[in-house]
């Protein structure tokens, strides 16, 4: 089980921090949203230093500009810290933490820091969903900028647009993804709550759609009366959700003349949506996307909506939106395979997010399209398990390859596996085979595809190693 994000306040965190630089220990500032975190203290006069347990892209770009990061757990770390920010994927016996806690530092959780950092800012805005996150996140950002905004940014995926997860900028307007999990949105301070879909998910935390539906109502209501709530009027849990909200209620929705905000006669160029958005029946510009999928041109009509009340012009919309280069690992195109195929790789690890993204690649005109996927924890694989071998066999791939279940927090006490998935799609008729090991999943790709194939590698563990020994 995680660990509980701690719900301190902008307040009292702020007496934590703030008078004279502080000396701040991150503890997991690997992550991606950790890292930015860590850059925006930094920027405030703070000491900045750091764990992880893996080197990667992002804690070399920290060490570059000078953040110490440690790969060795020590206790020693901590010499020193007045306050220890950590993310609640770490291990409770993470000597960082343990020792932290028996020395009086103030450990607060990721949520609540990134909390306080927004709460200083006039307009934050903040997109939630169980899907399309961070797509629409960096859609709302590049409008932003190219509208000449200045905004600071906290994005769960890489933007294309600015090779980080975040952006630093002015102290007007703050743009962040607001994850539901372990109900860390409930430590935000948002202006606006945009709310793009509810589904059953996270059920090692959530055990009923009436808790996440009452967690999403918590939320939109967090922008309180004078906020507003940017919510898709096509998901009927979305909408129960915000029954009772007290704020300015704006809807979006894909060919829906009902909501406020609406994207109408929309076709697709090689896979990518062109449409016109309409505000209460008058049109107000017409959008050429440059990335795949129906589900993008929902993602898009949301960050327009909540652009528009903000203030920014259709014209810049339109552009905005045309110019986006979208985000790392949701259909991102990473090259071709040694067979000649090319490699797409996306974060879906939800059955929703896995028959919506492979139905758009099954659209984009390969021969074939082979679908890589890695399950992500034993309980999301448990309790959906019908529903993950549904949106596989529907996909219209060609052929399921599965790797084993990534476990993330958790240990493998279910009696789930991968092999009992894939053993479910067989018997819908669709070929799926599993492997242990990448090494075999890229032998296995190596001698069965070819050029004008699609691999799709999908899924949110470590499944994107799959990616080099293919290319």
């Amino acid at each position: 089980m995680s660990l509980p994000n701690t719900h301190f306040g902008a307040e009292r965190i702020a007496s934590l921090v703030e008078g004279g630089g502080k000396n701040i220990f991150f503890a997991g500032i690997g992550g991606i949203s950790m890292c930015s975190l860590a850059y925006i203290s930094r920027l405030r006069g703070h000491t900045v230093s750091g764990y992880d347990r893996t080197p990667s892209k992002i804690t070399r770009d920290l060490e570059a500009s000078g953040i110490p990061v440690y790969y060795e757990n020590d206790e020693r770390h901590v010499d020193g810290a007045d306050v220890l920010v950590y993310t609640v994927a770490i291990p409770e016996d993470t000597p960082e933490y343990k020792t932290a806690l028996e020395r009086g530092i103030p450990c607060i959780s990721r949520a609540d820091y990134l909390g306080y950092l927004m709460s200083g800012y006039r307009e934050s805005i903040g997109i939630s969903g169980m899907h399309g996150k961070s797509t629409t996140t960096s859609m709302v950002e590049k409008i932003f900028t190219t509208a000449h905004r200045d905004p600071t940014v906290s994005c769960g995926a890489v933007m294309n647009d600015t090779g980080s997860a975040h952006r630093i900028g002015g102290d007007d307007t703050f743009i962040f993804e607001a994850c539901e999990y372990m109900d860390s949105f409930l430590d935000f301070y948002p202006t606006t709550a945009v709310i793009l879909n509810i589904e059953m998910d996270h059920v090692d935390y959530f055990h009923s759609m009436e808790q996440i539906e009452e967690s999403y109502s918590k939320f939109a209501a967090k922008t309180g009366p004078d906020g507003y709530a940017v919510v898709n009027i096509g998901d009927d849990n979305v909408m129960r959700a915000v029954s009772n909200y007290k704020g300015h209620l704006v809807t979006f929705g894909v060919e829906r003349p009902d909501a406020d905000y609406s994207a109408e006669k929309i076709t697709f160029d090689k896979g990518c949506g062109r449409f016109d958005i309409y505000h209460r029946g008058e049109k107000l510009c017409h959008v050429r996307l440059g990335v795949f999928g129906a589900h993008s041109v929902s993602d898009a009509l949301a960050a327009a909506a909540a652009a528009h009340i903000s203030g920014i012009s259709p014209e810049a919309i339109a552009d905005g939106l045309s110019a986006y280069e979208g985000a790392a690992r949701r259909m991102e195109y990473c090259g071709k395979s040694k067979s000649g195929a090319d490699v797409f790789s996306d974060y879906a690890h939800h059955p929703t997010e896995i028959l919506t993204t492979a139905k758009a690649a099954s659209n984009m005109g390969y021969n074939r399209v082979v679908c890589v996927f890695q399950p992500h924890t034993y309980s999301r694989t448990k309790e959906l398990f019908d529903d993950f071998s549904d949106a596989l066999a529907d996909s219209g791939a060609a052929e399921i390859v599965l790797s084993k279940i990534y476990s993330a927090r958790e240990t493998d006490t279910l009696g789930v596996s991968s092999q009992l998935l894939a053993a479910s799609i067989r018997k819908t008729g669709k070929k799926a085979i599993c492997f242990e090991d990448f090494t075999d999943i890229a032998s296995y790709l190596k001698e069965t595809t070819r050029e004008g194939d699609m691999i799709l590698i999908m899924g949110a563990g470590d499944i994107p190693a799959v990616i080099e020994l293919i290319k």
